[in-house]
């Protein structure tokens, strides 16, 4: 069993900065892979960034070279650090978790934070 609990999302202009958080607790998290997930209402679930147990990252297309996941085991904290961003990113962010690696299914989530990027 893994708890998720995100932090961080809140208001900003288009070209602004977050940094979502993602407090985990369980045992032997750093044997877990650890997603992030957005969701606009009327829009399918869109899958963001993963990092996987031996820290190796991959981020979606569309948000590549602006967001960057990072994980720090020893505050079994994972991070969405988030630049430049967009009016389209405007989403709710969910922390996910999975065993070993990200192209496993997440069976873990969080409660999710909203992020909203407008003028």
């Amino acid at each position: 069993q893994v708890d998720l609990v995100e932090s961080g999302g809140g208001w900003v202009q288009p070209g602004g900065s977050l940094r979502l958080s993602c407090a985990a607790s369980g045992r032997d998290l750093d044997y877990y892979a650890f997603a992030w997930f957005r969701r606009v209402p009327g829009k399918e679930r869109e899958w963001v960034s993963c990092i996987n147990n031996v820290g190796r990252t991959v981020v979606a297309d569309s948000v590549k070279g602006r967001f960057t996941i990072s994980r720090d085991d020893a505050k079994n904290m994972v991070y969405l650090q988030m630049h430049s961003l967009k009016p389209e990113d405007t989403a709710v962010y969910y922390c996910a978790a999975t065993t070993y690696d990200c192209t496993r299914g997440f069976d873990y989530w969080g409660q999710g934070t909203q992020v909203t990027v407008s003028s």
